[in-house]
């Protein structure tokens, strides 16, 4: 088969296609004449076959006044042509003209050289006299059916075909390297297809190119005729004719020479301009000699300037549905992605929009500290390097590479599948990017001839010749992908204006949630202060109240204690459940539990289970401490078959009446005076609250009566009461197969806590208590002493007991957590097997039964 379809045509040396096109005296085809004159109407060139062509002599001609042979109706059209011609590449047309009196009539075509007038005549063909529009009327209307540009190409290759009867007609599109490719086709029974053939640039220099662009129309009618010479070479002033513009010039012996070789008898080119560049070729080829009348080319020519138009409508309307597609993306995403806190939570989401316009086999997204990718994507320390690299183009704009080995020479380490990639910026400054790569692609190009050889020596010498073997020769692209189009590039430039957008606002979101941020803080740092403020005056009244009521140290410590610690449960309830309402019948529960070992027998709770928020529960917390701990004194909790039951009544408007009573205690006496735990049964209610509370002694046993408004009550638990139990009093064991805890390391950076806790290890068993501040001091212990347990204090200020916990582990120390953060502790993960935690504040019920836990694992 051909190994080519095209080939240059113009008559300057090839061997060096950078230097400027030197026109020589050229010769024109035999089918017609030429002839070049000065404004005064002086003839300058002619060519030697006016005596064929017009029966005139091109010896007499030269110096002589044209008009002298030229009938006055021939010079008069011609004068109005001239007047009409536009640009310096117009070109203007006679049909059927007589020229010489009594001679045949002429097509003339009429265009400036320089100084020159240059005028060519042909014999008239029998035609419609110069009707292009005839011709091309029907051929446009059938290409605005097209509804793709594939399709549009189709259609004119078989048009033109049709119009000009040639037997292969070919439409050939430059691509951005300016290598061009048959990218439709439309040809004669029996001929092999040259569609999807690829040329090298070399195929067509800049310089035919040039002509090409200036000249929309070239043909050839015969490639065995024999050219007619231009006499005289070169004017008085030593210049030769510019025949650029010239329809009947000859074109260079290299290119008859290829035609020749590929058995081509005649051959047309139509140029398609976009953008006033050179879009491509609508390439003609016959088997035998075709002279076509000056109609069809004058047609075929219009043809191609107004199919230029259709493509642009064509291929515009294409890029407008591109970008409508993007549009539609862009709104998706912005959609779908604004309302998101960071752009790599939704990065799948993203990516597969892009896939609908851009086509990708990996992305990455490098954002901040953030690196997320998928598919055949580089991993984030091969990243890094490659973001240096793009950090070095310019700031702003989308960079694409289809061959990246040639520009990064770490292209490597991205991985064997990694050949081109487009990189989007999404962030003012040159660092934040999401790239999409593309995998090598073997891409078997069918080239007509090596596009690495283009140039031998032949019969011309050093110049473009014709490969005489016309097989397909396949180069197989390497370290190379697919490369991005324009439109695809244009794509990216909108989705870019779109990240940045969704960036801008989640920042503007990211500042907003930050100032509420900051607000929140301070709101619950004042809130906190106030709080403790709160809870030191509580804790300074319960330890003056307690101080007036007792007589002794002990009694003193002891009710005092039972008072903070019926808070400090109170507040630990609430906390584990985040401080949200509970049951009155939990509260009641954890209190009996904290005085009885069979509580739930003893204290009965029935009725309406109103949901206290959590100043109602600390309230009845320390109201119900109050009343366990005077009927485990002197009340029906006091002896074994007393009981204690409590009824919650819902009342109107969201408010809940409930009683104390005491059942099968001793005979009960009113006291002789009102002590602080009196007070805080009958005041705090009415008082903190705005309930009511009434105290009652019965010789039967206390009665109380409460009511809480619907404003201190959160709803009603509707479900059977399944109240949370604390666990009853444990000892530290004492058989003689337990472990002992002679000495203990004890770690708390607040003193008065590690006195407090000190004593209570020694009230517990303990013979040695060591007491240190921090990790360093107990670390320094640990390599001096031996040890048979630990209690560590969570957070330690600045730090965390971390560091010391692992150095128990690694001796195989036990230990236990003290915490005043509830059950989220936060190392949990130091030690495979579980560690006691105990909550702050201490007591010896507490610790002592989180060491039996850690003893026995109970």
């Amino acid at each position: 088969m051909n190994d080519k379809a095209l080939a240059p045509d113009e008559d300057v040396d090839l061997t060096n296609c950078d230097r400027e096109p030197i026109h020589i005296p050229s010769t024109i085809q035999p089918f017609g004449c030429l002839i070049a004159c000065s404004h005064d109407w002086i003839v300058t060139h002619v060519s030697q076959n006016l005596d064929d062509v017009l029966g005139l002599s091109s010896e007499d001609l030269p110096g002589t006044l044209l008009t002298q042979y030229l009938t006055s109706e021939a010079v008069h059209e011609i004068r109005s042509r001239l007047q009409v011609l536009t640009g310096d590449d117009g070109i203007e047309r006679l049909f059927q003209i007589p020229v010489i009196e009594g001679g045949g009539k002429f097509d003339v075509a009429v265009h400036l050289s320089g100084r020159n007038i240059v005028l060519e005549f042909e014999p008239s063909m029998p035609g419609r006299a110069g009707d292009q529009a005839a011709y091309v009327r029907p051929l446009i209307s059938r290409l605005n059916k097209a509804a793709s540009s594939s399709q549009l190409f189709d259609m004119a290759v078989r048009q033109v075909r049709a119009l000009t009867g040639f037997d292969r007609v070919m439409m050939y599109r430059f691509a951005a390297d300016d290598s061009g490719e048959v990218v439709a086709e439309s040809h004669a029974t029996g001929m092999e297809p040259f569609n999807g053939l690829r040329y090298p640039a070399s195929d067509i220099p800049k310089q035919a190119r040039a002509l090409y662009l200036r000249s929309l129309l070239r043909i050839i009618s015969d490639t065995d005729a024999e050219p007619v010479p231009i006499v005289p070479e070169r004017n008085a002033h030593g210049q030769p004719l510019d025949m650029s513009l010239a329809g009947l010039r000859a074109v260079s012996p290299i290119h008859i020479e290829y035609l020749q070789n590929m058995g081509v008898g005649a051959s047309m080119s139509i140029s398609i301009i976009r953008g006033g560049k050179l879009w491509g070729l609508i390439a003609c080829h016959h088997r035998k000699a075709r002279v076509l009348s000056y109609e069809i080319r004058s047609a075929a020519e219009m043809f191609g300037q107004i199919f230029s138009f259709v493509l642009e409508q064509v291929l515009s309307n294409e890029e407008r549905a591109q970008l409508g597609t993007s549009r539609a993306v862009h709104d998706r995403l912005m959609s779908s992605l604004s309302t998101s806190s960071d752009i790599g939570d939704n990065f799948e989401t993203f990516t597969d929009a892009v896939a609908e316009v851009i086509e990708w086999d990996g992305a990455a997204l490098s954002h901040g500290q953030h690196y997320t990718a998928r598919g055949k994507a580089p991993t984030r320390e091969a990243f890094l390097p490659l973001q240096r690299f793009l950090n070095t183009a310019a700031s702003g704009t989308i960079y694409h590479t289809d061959n990246l080995k040639a520009v990064y020479p770490q292209a490597e380490d991205l991985g064997h599948d990694i050949a081109g990639l487009l990189a989007i910026p999404v962030s003012r400054e040159p660092r934040d990017y999401i790239v999409l790569f593309r995998r090598e692609i073997a891409r078997s190009v069918r080239w007509a001839g090596n596009p690495n050889k283009p140039v031998t020596v032949g019969p011309n010498g050093a110049r473009l010749t014709p490969r005489k073997s016309f097989e397909t020769w396949q180069e197989v692209v390497r370290d190379t992908s697919a490369p991005w189009t324009a439109a695809e590039v244009q794509a990216a430039e909108g989705l870019r204006a779109t990240l940045i957008e969704i960036i801008l606002r989640l920042t503007d979101s990211a500042r907003r949630d930050s100032t509420r941020a900051q607000e929140r803080q301070e709101l619950l740092i004042a809130e906190l202060n106030h709080r403790v403020r709160n809870m030191l005056n509580l804790i300074r009244g319960l330890v003056k109240q307690s101080a007036d009521t007792t007589t002794s140290v002990s009694d003193f410590t002891e009710v005092l204690g039972g008072r903070i610690h019926a808070l400090a449960r109170a507040h630990d309830q609430l906390t584990s459940d985040q401080w949200a309402p509970l049951p009155l019948s939990a509260l009641i529960e954890t209190e009996a539990s904290g005085f009885l070992s069979n509580a739930a027998e003893r204290v009965e709770f029935s009725g309406a289970d109103p949901m206290l928020p959590p100043l109602a529960f600390s309230t009845l917390a320390l109201m119900f401490h109050e009343l366990m701990t005077n009927s485990s004194k002197y009340g029906a909790l006091s002896v074994p078959g007393g009981r204690a039951i409590v009824e919650a009544t819902e009342e109107d408007r969201g408010g809940v009446s409930f009683t104390w009573k005491e059942r099968g205690g001793p005979p009960v006496q009113p006291p002789s005076r009102r002590g602080f735990g009196t007070a805080i049964v009958e005041r705090s209610i009415p008082h903190e609250l705005k309930g009511r509370a009434e105290l009652h002694y019965h010789v039967g046993g206390v009665e109380a009566e409460f009511y809480l408004p619907g404003s201190q009550i959160a709803g009603f638990n509707r479900t059977d009461p399944s109240p949370r139990r604390a666990d009853t009093p444990t000892v530290v064991p004492s058989t003689p197969d337990a472990p002992k805890i002679d000495r203990v390391l004890l770690v708390e950076d607040n003193m008065i806590i590690g006195l407090d806790a000190e004593d209570i290890l020694r009230d517990l068993g303990a013979q040695d208590v060591q007491l240190v501040a921090s990790n360093t001091a107990a670390l320094e212990l640990l390599d001096r002493r031996e040890f048979d347990m630990a209690m560590l204090d969570v957070n330690l200020g600045t730090e965390t007991s971390r560091l010391t916990a692992e150095r128990l582990v690694e001796m195989g120390i036990p230990f236990i957590f003290a915490t005043g953060y509830g059950e989220t502790i936060g190392l949990t993960d130091v030690s495979e097997k579980p560690v006691p935690v105990v909550q702050k504040p201490f007591s010896n019920d507490s610790i002592g039964r989180a060491i039996a836990k850690l003893v026995w694992g109970e």
